[in-house]
């Protein structure tokens, strides 16, 4: 699929499956052009279009729209440059994990979805103001090498993959993760860890032999 058709389809996804409301969170997608390509800085997913997309280069020089980026490019862009596995990046606002993101708190891979999925512990990055170098280079440690998730303190969380269906399918990890965690901690309760060397096991497993075999 196109890059900039995916962004629009990705875009409705990230509203309509409560990932976000009005116009925050912001999506973009590594093409294999090496160019980044965003969402728009303000506008309602379910009416933009194609010609909405704004193009960049890593270093932030437009090359193709007309609109202003949303004002999370430097964040965009700073997680590409760091992480060369990663070719989709889905900042969300969903409830469960930005309440963990105002407390400040990260979120174990207490479950096994979460061991699979988001790769490492998910960390709340410090805050700082929205748009700025602080919050990009904040989220860039946050994440590390490793981990396919973060959260920015006060402000939602920050989800990869290696293309878009990975970074939504981890979001919704993370969204899933994080209600369980508040259930867990509302009743009182604690949650058994799971120990890095199952943690690794799935890991491996899903890197390398989950899903249907290719046929020869």
């Amino acid at each position: 699929m196109h890059e900039k058709s995916l962004l629009i389809e990705s875009g409705k996804k990230l509203l309509h499956e409560g990932f976000t409301v009005e116009t925050w969170g912001n999506i973009s997608v590594r093409g294999d052009d090496g160019l980044v390509y965003i969402t728009p800085s303000g506008m309602n997913y379910d009416n933009c279009s194609e010609d909405d997309i704004v193009v960049m280069r890593l270093d932030g020089t437009v090359v193709d729209g007309r609109r202003v980026p949303s004002i999370e490019h430097g964040l965009h862009r700073a997680v590409y440059a760091a992480r060369p596995d990663v070719h989709a990046v889905v900042h969300t606002h969903p409830i469960y994990s930005t309440a963990f993101s105002a407390m400040g708190k990260n979120i174990p891979l207490l479950i096994d979805e979460a061991a699979q999925a988001l790769g490492d512990e998910v960390r709340t990055a410090p805050y700082a103001l929205p748009g700025t170098e602080q919050l990009a280079d904040n989220c860039v440690q946050a994440l590390g090498q490793k981990a396919n998730a973060c959260l920015l303190q006060s402000h939602g969380a920050v989800c990869v993959g290696r293309d878009m269906k990975a970074a939504f399918k981890t979001a919704r990890v993370l969204e899933m993760t994080a209600e369980i965690y508040y259930r867990i901690r509302a009743i009182g309760g604690k949650f058994i860890p799971i120990s890095q060397e199952n943690i690794a096991a799935m890991q491996e497993f899903m890197a390398n032999r989950y899903g249907q075999r290719q046929s020869l």
